[in-house]
């Protein structure tokens, strides 16, 4: 055999023994997520199951620049049972979030006001605005509701409920999801999928603070919990704040749960404002968590979740120039067909979203690619204000 039908013959060995050892760590990291999604199956999200509480409790609502989000949140959470007190926290807006406040409070009574003095050293704006509500407020429940969020009229006291019932610390809410366009709805989709993967599914409660999920979106906590653990200020410094404070609640010996319930959510104004800074807490990177566990994640999620479709496809078009195709050609579509199935579990968080939704599988691979950029970037800002590295704060 000449030399140059000798190396033709050895890429031609070592080219399927790739796909194959490919294949096979996509198999691997598919199985773990089987796993994590079979343990975290079959619980019940927050709803008319659930008999509303008879106890009372305020509301803190941390703002920034908010003015045109911010009275729907209002009116929804001034509808609420049970509510007796709303805090608006203000971090310095200046756009008339502080006027249309102003104006809510005229008309009722619960609503007021809480300017937060400029954040100290080593705090980011959110976190140290969450502190200074949890100061501002007596009560055996906090629930914190981000400004862009509407609420359920009976979701609050549903969860304070579910929290009672189960011996909960602290309960946040899986929110459904109004999509600004047609690229938030490849992205966003495609973004949940990777904390899918990496957490399990909602309607779950754990102890464990590697295992917890949360939502700052609505976070319902006893108020004595949050003080003993020192919760805001464990997250002074973190991107992903909501987790970070729940991960304190479960260090203390706290149970977190997170179950999908009735609130609606726009967190982004186009797919450019979703890609630029969702991310950045997604990553769930914080002082609970080495930075090694996140990278192993976020290596699962590559072979789990961006890869197999693309090796799927690759596979097709090879047909059978690998000689294991068919073998392999099964596990990356067992894998694939994992993925329509969380796509379509995933559908009922996106009420009206375009058909565009469906395609989101392709943007798999740039949301990983995303979230790896996010971890690695040390200088991160929030509406034109810098925030604080948890590395070096």
């Amino acid at each position: 055999m000449r030399r140059g039908e000798e190396i033709g013959c050895a890429h031609h060995h070592r080219w399927p023994m790739l796909v194959v050892a490919l294949v096979a760590l996509e198999a691997l990291a598919g199985a773990r997520v089987m796993l994590r999604l079979f343990r975290s199956a079959g619980g019940t999200r927050i709803g008319p199951g659930t008999p509303p509480d008879a106890q009372t409790f305020a509301v803190v609502v941390p703002v920034l620049d908010e003015a045109l989000r911010l009275g729907p949140c209002l009116t929804a959470l001034l509808a609420s049972r049970g509510v007796t007190e709303i805090v608006v926290v203000d971090g310095g807006s200046k756009d008339g979030t502080r006027e249309l406040v102003h104006d809510v409070a005229a008309r009722d009574a619960r609503v007021r006001l809480v300017e937060a003095p400029l954040a100290p050293p080593g705090w980011n704006g959110k976190a140290w605005n969450l502190e200074a509500g949890l100061r501002a407020v007596e009560t055996t429940w906090l629930v914190t509701v981000d400004a862009d969020v509407r609420v359920g009229p009976e979701l609050i006291s549903e969860a304070v409920a579910r929290a009672t019932r189960d011996g909960l610390t602290a309960i946040s809410i899986a929110t459904s999801q109004q999509l600004a366009d047609t690229g938030s709805a490849l992205l966003h989709p495609a973004l949940l999928t990777t904390l899918v993967y990496r957490a399990g599914l909602p309607n779950v409660a754990t102890g464990d603070p590697r295992a917890v999920q949360a939502n700052g979106q609505v976070f319902v906590a006893r108020r004595d919990a949050l003080v003993e653990a020192d919760a805001f200020r464990a997250a002074r410094a973190s991107r992903c704040e909501d987790v970070t404070a729940a991960r304190a609640l479960a260090s203390a010996g706290g149970r977190i749960g997170f179950y999908e319930g009735d609130a609606v959510v726009r967190m982004y104004d186009s797919w450019r404002d979703c890609a630029a800074n969702w991310p950045r807490s997604l990553t769930l990177r914080d002082r609970f968590v080495p930075a090694a566990r996140v990278w192993a994640a976020l290596v699962e999620v590559l072979f789990a979740q961006a890869l197999p479709l693309p090796t799927l496809l690759a596979l097709l078009l090879l047909g059978t120039a690998v000689p294991e195709a068919a073998a392999v050609r099964a596990v990356a579509l067992a894998l694939v067909m994992m993925r329509v199935g969380v796509l379509a579990g995933t559908r009922r968080a996106y009420p009206g979203v375009s058909p565009a939704y469906w395609l989101s599988p392709l943007l798999d691979l740039p949301a990983v690619a995303l979230l790896a950029r996010s971890a690695l970037r040390r200088r991160h800002v929030w509406r034109g204000r810098a925030l604080v590295d948890e590395r070096s704060a």
